[in-house]
């Protein structure tokens, strides 16, 4: 390191502040007939606006990088198809779940590896999903690349979840 002016100058790309990581780096993208920009924060999650309705999930959706797109299409279909009235909403850029006056049961989030689906009432699912967490409420089911979705149990823990009181419940 060169010292300027009494202070330790790093070299470009080392220290704190370094961008090296490509996992730190905000990409941006565009997505939908618009061509709106995205950008994909830390391990691909796509930053949406806080906004409540299909039309915020749907575009984080589409935001979703590579294979992960996929696996949030086919969540957010079998949600759906499941409990046919769900509310849906984008808050801390990640896709909610919800029942009308019952508050959130489910939201999922993009990470590098894997899509974590959170179940907030996780831990009165029978069986409970696999993921522990440090609430003692809520569980986590966790997908990777090329794993298969094992639907049946998805929609049981789905009915059993939307019949719980949910997070921020009024």
């Amino acid at each position: 390191m060169k010292r300027v002016g009494g202070r330790p100058k790093a070299k470009p790309g080392t220290g704190r502040g370094s961008r090296t990581s490509t996992s730190r780096k905000a990409v941006t993208r565009r997505i939908g007939t618009a061509g709106q920009k995205v950008v994909l924060l830390s391990g691909g999650n796509p930053q949406i606006a806080k906004a409540d309705g299909d039309a915020p999930v749907q575009a984080y959706i589409a935001a979703m990088p590579d294979w992960k797109r996929t696996v949030g299409e086919r969540l957010d279909a079998l949600i759906v198809r499941t409990l046919p009235g769900v509310r849906k909403a984008v808050k801390w850029n990640s896709p909610f779940y919800g029942i009308e006056g019952q508050g959130w049961f489910l939201a999922f989030h993009t990470f590098t590896r894997y899509v974590k689906v959170t179940f907030f009432q996780g831990a009165a699912l029978r069986p409970m999903p696999p993921g522990p967490s440090k609430d003692k409420n809520t569980r986590y089911l966790d997908i990777h690349e090329g794993e298969g979705l094992d639907e049946a149990q998805l929609a049981s823990w789905l009915k059993q979840a939307a019949a719980l009181p949910g997070f921020l419940a009024p």
